[in-house]
């Protein structure tokens, strides 16, 4: 197997979304700055209400996937399908805006931390229109995995082997979604290292939001500069088809990202991502129109 190696950085910078919350933005930080499929990953944490309290209220999408994903606090969201969803901690809400949804994510809490993390993932242009559906995934239906070596591998998406085990992440992507995304939050402590075989297919991206960590030969120590991932960076990796990472001296907390590239045009506006600037102008018209939501919705359990 050949190992992938760190080909680029993507540091997170400070943004804010919504209505005025704060947070860190790698990928989607400016025009151009995806991984296709991948189009934004967000990361949000304080203890400050201040920087959370006034959520995103009712808004629109289009053209895409968002998966939320939470470390702590709590999340409501509530969309236009009437799904209701309060997104405690480790638990996970993925909504395919597809032809379109309108949808709130709101805090319910006053005080204390909140942090978690917002992925989008494109749609091909054979799936921007289909209709809308949602998926409430707690924290208890995302498998944990121990791997022999250590640390702890939560699968929230996708297919992964450790130790000869094939695992099924709490959404199995194989055969049902064309970008056959893999999604999972890796937690070493210090010196622990974790690999394992990814689709040479697959575009691939670690998230280092805690630590530090080296990207690479997991028999080499961590020191290589070249190598080092820090924290608040997308590690976009290059080619090849087995991915590890070894912690630094104080541990490392990381999210492994890869899915099939789509390889079209992408056009994005503000919430709708679509294949040409017409088809974005439609979408506004739409919205504006009331149309956005006019075709039947699907409801979808974990």
């Amino acid at each position: 197997m050949t190992e992938r190696e760190l080909a680029h950085t993507i540091p997170a910078t400070a943004t804010s979304d919504g209505a005025g919350v704060r947070l860190r933005r790698s990928i989607g930080t400016a025009r151009g700055i995806d991984v296709d499929p991948f189009l934004m990953l967000d990361e949000f944490s304080s203890d400050d209400p201040d920087d959370y309290i006034a959520g995103f209220p009712n808004h629109p999408h289009r053209g895409f996937e968002t998966v939320t994903y939470m470390l702590d606090g709590h999340m409501l969201h509530q969309d236009h399908m009437g799904n209701r969803g309060d997104l405690g901690p480790g638990g996970v809400q993925w909504m395919t805006a597809g032809r379109g949804i309108i949808h709130s994510e709101m805090p319910q809490q006053q005080n204390g931390r909140m942090r978690g993390f917002q992925l989008w993932i494109n749609l091909p242009a054979a799936e921007k229109m289909k209709p809308a559906a949602y998926r409430d995934i707690p924290a208890a239906d995302i498998p944990e995995i121990r791997p022999s070596g250590g640390g702890t591998v939560r699968l929230i998406a996708g297919q992964l082997s450790i130790d000869d085990e094939r695992y099924s992440g709490a959404i199995n992507t194989a055969g049902g979604m064309s970008t056959d995304p893999l999604y999972a939050d890796i937690v070493l402590a210090p010196g622990q290292a974790f690999s394992a075989p990814v689709s040479a297919s697959h575009r691939a991206i670690i998230y280092l939001y805690e630590g530090a960590a080296r990207i690479g030969n997991p028999s080499e120590a961590v020191g290589n500069e070249r190598q080092m991932l820090q924290p608040h960076s997308a590690g976009v990796l290059g080619n090849g088809d087995r991915i590890s990472i070894r912690a630094g001296q104080n541990g490392c907390r990381a999210l492994l990202l890869a899915g099939k590239a789509i390889g079209e045009p992408v056009v994005q506006y503000g919430p709708f991502v679509m294949n040409s600037r017409a088809e974005i102008e439609q979408a506004i018209r739409d919205y504006q129109s009331g149309r956005l939501t006019a075709e039947p919705s699907l409801r979808q359990s974990s």
